[in-house]
């Protein structure tokens, strides 16, 4: 008898106890991820095999909620690449979300036509007040408790970008900024860390976020990379003493607006030769030749280039393993890309918990996913980084 085969028949002899169903749903879920790993790497665990072409990497526990109750899994985790299972359904909770904020538009009557056609094709038009509400309640409560969780350890990375949504306030139509941060650890690991709702990005705004995520144990933060936001870069400054990286391909499409189409490729080319350096202080010595360079022909740009070298150019002086991530937010783009595509889909939120409601639960499912995959970034030089020191906020709880 094989060993699984063993093991559920262990199982079986246990007719009378309560947890049964569960155990026998934990074991079929354990063997069938087993065997996905064992296909995907070409051999079985611990056997050598000339067909191997991946390795396991531990398990990331995940509890699975099915209708005989909560149910522990250990998912295996890949060398190389990522593996999820299908029968866990990764973007259930996000869909639920996208429905009810649908729903939540339609019976309180702020819905714009395209929803009112997605209420029926989706079969939701006798849905009440009272379902929708109890519906928001339960998706409320998962968001809430991720985007308040304490955050723990040192995060030397921190990634922050804003996207834009329309919502209804006292009767008009508004743009609000909707702001994620992404951190990663000492660990190599990246999660969502925040997300907060604003009419504007004045300093204030970006204080108040900052703030909150220290209040949860943002500590050990050495670069925060983001676009060229006046209010953040000061908020950066005074809260979290940290160093701030000016996305490097934000700063390329300002710089390019003052060149004539037909020469750009010219013009990017040749600043694209401070990024192939080396080491800070060679970027650095060509950073200034090539503003010269162009400072003749195109005078705005060698005065952008004078003002933003620190800006622009602070990645350099952390270690070269990581640069790649650090100089830009393009690892945020995918995530701000889903994001865009869903809340599309509703158009004009109802109101600001529906923002919350919807965006939250997809950066929820982000994370999850995250911690499914390998490091992000690699160990060498990532425990230098972290000082085990909370960073100093001298205002933070002022």
């Amino acid at each position: 008898m094989t060993k699984p085969t063993m093991a559920l028949a262990e199982l079986a002899e246990k007719g009378a106890d309560a947890d049964l169903l569960r155990e026998m749903i934990q074991f079929v879920a354990q063997r069938m991820m087993e065997m996905d790993v064992e296909g995907l790497c070409a051999a079985a665990y611990g056997e050598r095999s000339p067909d191997r072409v991946n390795r396991r990497n531990g398990y990331r526990d995940r509890l699975w909620e099915t209708r005989a109750g909560s149910v522990e899994l250990k998912i295996p985790k890949l060398r190389q690449g990522s593996y999820f299972p299908g029968f866990l359904e990764p973007r259930r909770t996000a869909e639920k979300a996208l429905a009810a904020v649908i729903q939540e538009a339609y019976v309180q009557g702020v819905s714009t036509r395209s929803v009112d056609e997605l209420v029926k094709a989706m079969g939701m038009s006798g849905i009440s007040k009272s379902q929708v509400s109890r519906l928001c309640t339960e998706i409320d409560e998962r968001v809430g408790a991720f985007l308040n969780r304490p955050i723990e350890g040192d995060w030397p990375y921190l990634w922050i970008d804003a996207t834009y949504v329309k919502t209804r306030e006292a009767g008009r139509i508004v743009s609000v900024a909707v702001i994620i941060a992404v951190g990663v650890n000492t660990e190599g690991q990246r999660e969502v860390l925040g997300m907060s709702v604003g009419a504007s990005e004045a300093e204030a705004f970006w204080t108040t976020f900052l703030r909150s995520l220290a209040r949860r144990g943002l500590r050990g933060v050495k670069l925060v990379i983001s676009d060229d936001h006046e209010g953040l870069k000061a908020a950066v400054t005074k809260l979290l003493k940290a160093t701030w990286q000016r996305c490097r391909v934000h700063f390329m499409r300002n710089a390019l607006v003052h060149v004539p189409k037909g020469q750009r490729q010219m013009v990017a080319a040749l600043i694209r030769t401070v990024f192939a350096q080396e080491s800070e202080a060679e970027a650095r010595r060509q950073w200034r030749a090539v503003a010269d360079q162009l400072r003749e022909r195109f005078p705005k740009i060698g005065a952008l280039m004078d003002a933003a070298e620190d800006e622009v150019l602070a990645h350099m002086s952390f270690p070269k393993a990581h640069r790649l991530q650090i100089h830009s937010t393009n690892p945020l783009e995918r995530l701000n890309a889903e994001i865009k595509r869903r809340t599309d889909v509703v158009g004009i939120f109802p109101n600001e918990a529906a923002i919350v409601r919807l965006v939250g639960a997809l950066l929820l499912e982000q994370n999850d996913e995250w911690q499914l995959q390998r490091r992000y970034l690699q160990l060498e030089g990532l425990q230098a980084l972290g000082d085990n020191q909370p960073a100093r906020l001298s205002a933070v709880l002022s």
